[in-house]
């Protein structure tokens, strides 16, 4: 059947009337709870309103086990990725979830009721096992393997779903559709040949040129297709994304394209994944799907091979294409002919041709730098997106976090470093004091103590302070103790998220410490009027990892800010503007 969703009947279980929902609704209130995670959410979304058709909730455990083993479902369809319901055993005991209970699954943005399921089952897979048959390997260097064995949790529960209310999106309504409402709309349009374009990364000319290619060689139409789940960890986030995708859907004919958002939680999975995407674009009333060189592939493993072969991912779908009703469109890798001022498949450049291409390692360098990029490659509306969400790095945010002992000059090379960069100009600067963040009048942590838990908390606080601060394109000079390694690698790796952070181990010794403290609080807890005082009867594990080491007992408060500047502006942060 022409434009037959996956499975011949599309399930949304949307469509209920009125008054099943009112029933559901009074039900609520008497029923446990399960908060879904970011990824679960996802899910639920797309098994609800038909995305995930055939599926009509999280997979049984015989529906699980097919699906590892075999691509299919327990009843015969084909279905390549294991969608399940993870719980804890601690939910298990807590909720008492078991066989044809009835449980609420909650939005974990606002805790709103979606959906409730009814448990068939209660089962503990082999997530070596799952791993292994789903991924190819058990690498944790797989993004989906690194996800299924430190965050999904020990059991699964299967069950029918029955839908309450989609989840509320507030960020491009526009742009999302179900299966339902997006097959309508290639109806009204007339659309009877749609080719689909996955993608989690901004487009090009390149990709441009790719897809109207498709469209033309198939004579169809072109759906861009994102997904604006959750991608691979570090991807690009997706509002700058659709920013980009909407600077580029006036570069296609008119009436040629059309641009819908997808709620997918992608696994990286390769070959298996780029099936499930092929299922879900025929689920979404596409004919026709691109698939690129290592489609859904995460990289290299821990040996620094690739996970998967380049071709693999289209060999497995030509293998079910006729069973799924959508066509493979091979990926053409495009390159730039200045001569011809266009863009070819490789395969069709005739030999001795000069071509040009910008990687991606080479694009971000020059987002990061500022350096120019050529209309050529990319549009300049497009381009201009990326650089309000990457600005060159003088214009970007950083952290320098000061750990050393009490009275080591913390305090003064922070206050320092706080004035020269306001002279510098160009940001904001946010000075975070131990004391100020403990003992201040509006001290973040004036409740907490001094046990390794409390300097801990302590430290999650001033990292996410400083992230936030780093975010918004502040300079963030964080000067606590800090005395434990730990802490403060986990503060590294939040802000580095949002941007640069610079460890800076203020290595003054104690025994200068000591002998400079005025305030005689090294006595008070060498004669233990103060106790966990650090350096006293409380560790400082000094870093291994610092990005500079100083000594206010050997250089001047301005000759170690002068050494920390030099550093900002050898990586570009501070300088030339």
């Amino acid at each position: 059947m022409a434009n037959a969703p996956h499975g011949g009947v599309l399930k949304d279980l949307h469509a209920r009337d009125a008054p099943k929902k009112e029933q559901l609704l009074a039900e609520v209130e008497k029923l446990p709870s399960i908060v879904l995670t970011d990824r679960q959410l996802c899910d639920l979304e797309l098994i609800m309103n038909g995305g995930f058709s055939p599926l009509e909730g999280f997979m049984n455990q015989e529906d699980y086990q097919s699906v590892v083993d075999n691509l299919r479902l327990n009843n015969g369809l084909l279905f390549s990725m294991p969608v399940t319901l993870d719980v804890s055993d601690q939910d298990i005991e807590t909720l008492g979830l078991e066989t044809k209970k009835r449980i609420v699954l909650r939005d974990p943005r606002d805790d709103a009721p979606l959906a409730i399921l009814t448990i068939q089952d209660v089962y503990k897979p082999d997530k070596v096992e799952e791993a292994t048959k789903v991924f190819g390997d058990n690498d944790i260097a797989h993004p989906g393997v690194k996800y299924l064995h430190t965050q999904t949790k020990e059991f699964y529960i299967g069950g029918a779903v029955e839908a309450i209310q989609s989840p509320i999106h507030y960020d491009y309504i526009a742009h999302r559709h179900t299966p339902a409402e997006l097959r309508a709309h290639f109806q009204k349009l007339h659309w009877t040949r749609v080719v689909a374009f996955q993608t989690r990364n901004p487009m090009h000319r390149a990709h441009r040129e790719l897809t109207v290619r498709a469209a033309r060689n198939r004579r169809a139409n072109v759906l861009i297709h994102p997904v604006v789940g959750l991608t691979k960890p570090g991807d690009i986030d997706h509002y700058t994304r659709v920013r980009v995708y909407q600077a580029l859907m006036p570069k296609y004919p008119n009436g040629m394209a059309a641009l819908s958002l997808l709620p997918l939680a992608m696994r990286m999975g390769g070959p298996r994944e780029a099936v499930w995407h092929a299922i879900i674009r025929k689920n979404f009333g596409n004919t026709h799907f691109i698939i690129g060189r290592d489609h859904a592939g995460p990289g290299k493993n821990s040996k620094g091979a690739d996970f998967y072969g380049p071709y693999d991912a289209q060999k497995l779908v030509a293998k079910y294409q006729d069973e799924l009703e959508i066509e493979v469109v091979p990926f053409q890798m495009m390159t730039y002919t200045p001569d011809s001022d266009e863009y070819m498949p490789v395969d069709e450049v005739p030999e001795g041709t000069t071509t040009l291409n910008i990687s991606g390692t080479e694009l971000r360098r020059r987002l990061k730098t500022g350096a120019h990029i050529p209309e050529w490659f990319s549009y300049p509306e497009v381009v201009k997106v990326l650089r309000e969400t990457h600005p060159p790095k003088s214009k970007q945010g950083f952290t320098l976090f000061l750990t050393g002992y009490y009275n080591s000059g913390k305090k003064a090379i922070g206050k320092a470093l706080q004035v020269v960069l306001n002279e510098q100009g160009g940001r904001s600067v946010s000075l975070l004091l131990g004391e100020t963040v403990r003992h201040g009048r509006h001290g973040i942590s004036s409740e907490l103590g001094f046990s390794k838990r409390d300097r801990d908390q302590n430290i999650a606080r001033i990292a996410f302070v400083s992230a936030e601060l780093t975010k918004a394109g502040a300079a963030v000079i964080s000067a606590p103790i800090a005395p434990f390694a730990e802490a403060r690698a986990q503060a590294r790796s939040h802000i580095e998220t949002y941007g640069a952070f610079y460890l800076i181990h203020v290595n003054t010794p104690l025994d200068y410490c000591v002998k400079t403290d005025r305030k005689g609080l090294y006595k008070k807890a060498q004669s233990g009027e103060i106790k966990n005082f650090t350096g006293v009867d409380d560790p400082y594990e000094a870093p291994v990892d610092a990005d500079i080491v100083v000594d206010a007992s050997k250089h001047s408060v301005s000759e170690i800010c002068h050494q920390i500047l030099l550093m900002l502006e050898r990586d570009g942060y501070i300088g030339e503007k």
